[in-house]
């Protein structure tokens, strides 16, 4: 009884350190605005790590950093990589991840929906907000 006992508790303490060591969110919800590349850049190197433990990634680019979602705009190539935040972003696109500017960008910088690249969308503010309120997502702001 005693030795029974014992293997019940052990294996329910192995199972709760397990669940507790085990990081239950769905994935993250990163917003970029920075127009600094090595900023854009880190928001986008966490963003693949994520996709690369199977999570999801909801980015918006807001601001200068919705340069980053238009046909033709270039960004620096950063070390140690040789790649910009602009290659980093389309491939995280390629990897699932989703990828909207915000809903300001577009008629602030006397642009249209056009000049988006292929798959980048308009953010809708009221998405947008339940996905930062939605407990199952950590937050990133860069």
């Amino acid at each position: 009884m005693k030795k029974g006992l014992l293997v019940l508790l052990s294996s329910l303490l192995l199972t709760t350190a397990s669940l507790a060591n085990e990081n239950s969110a769905k994935g993250l919800n990163v917003i970029i605005t920075s127009e600094d590349a090595q900023t854009q850049m880190m928001g986008m190197v966490l963003s693949m790590m994520t996709l690369k433990q199977n999570k999801e990634v909801n980015m918006t680019l807001c601001s200068k950093a919705g340069d980053l979602a238009v046909k033709g705009m270039e960004s620096p190539l950063l070390k140690p990589q040789e790649k910009s935040p602009k290659m980093m972003l389309q491939a995280l696109m390629k990897q699932g991840a989703i990828v909207k500017v915000c809903p300001l960008y577009l008629p602030n910088a006397s642009k249209d929906e056009s000049v988006l690249l292929e798959g980048i969308t308009v953010a809708k503010p009221a998405e947008v907000a339940s996905s930062l309120l939605n407990k199952d997502y950590q937050n990133l702001s860069y």
